[in-house]
């Protein structure tokens, strides 16, 4: 009589820590991603493009060499298939999302939590108030980029039977923009 408790109370323990390690494996493939994110090619190219010399923003002339102010680049949010601009100012409105960096990213996310799919993920490029314009040795602005990590899910040995699954909460990581250059990071 006291064995079927025992074998659930040993299996409800194993489901509370390996939740608790997806938990932690989620919370660090989101840092990786975003760490990925800093130093590797962006999402979108045009932030490593364009130019803020002799642009207007806020009602200031930024010239040569002056910081780029944080109001210099809107919320760029990007998905596996888009990337959209859902605030202003924007270098792009709507555009599809470049392939091969993003697959890069998900795959370095995976090697960490194998389990996350490309739908899971979500990139964000935003202003900082970091970069110089004209800068000759990289983009002009280093944006804030915050991966997403949403959508993700744990079933426990015990609810295994009824096809029950847990909702992992959503996670996020946000850093700045390093030289957005190249197709690996350390």
């Amino acid at each position: 009589m006291v064995l079927p408790l025992l074998i659930l109370f040993i299996l409800g323990t194993i489901d509370v820590g390996m939740y608790v390690w997806r938990l932690n494996q989620a919370e660090k493939a989101t840092q990786v991603g975003a760490r990925f994110a800093a130093v590797t090619d962006p999402l979108v190219t045009e932030l490593t493009t364009t130019s803020y010399v002799n642009q207007t923003i806020n009602g200031t002339l930024v010239e040569q060499g002056d910081n780029i102010p944080p109001e210099a680049l809107g919320l760029i949010t990007c998905t596996d298939t888009t990337c959209t601009c859902t605030t202003t100012p924007c270098p792009i409105t709507s555009k599809t999302t470049e392939a091969t960096p993003f697959a890069n990213l998900v795959q370095r996310m995976q090697y960490v939590y194998p389990a996350i799919q490309a739908a899971n993920v979500q990139v964000e490029y935003s202003g900082s108030g970091l970069g110089f314009a004209g800068d000759p040795s990289g983009p002009d602005i280093a944006p804030i980029i915050t991966i997403r990590l949403t959508g993700m899910s744990y079933t426990p040995i015990t609810l295994s039977p009824f096809g029950t699954s847990v909702n992992l909460p959503d996670f996020a990581y946000s850093i700045t923009a390093e030289d957005a250059n190249g197709t690996a990071s350390n």
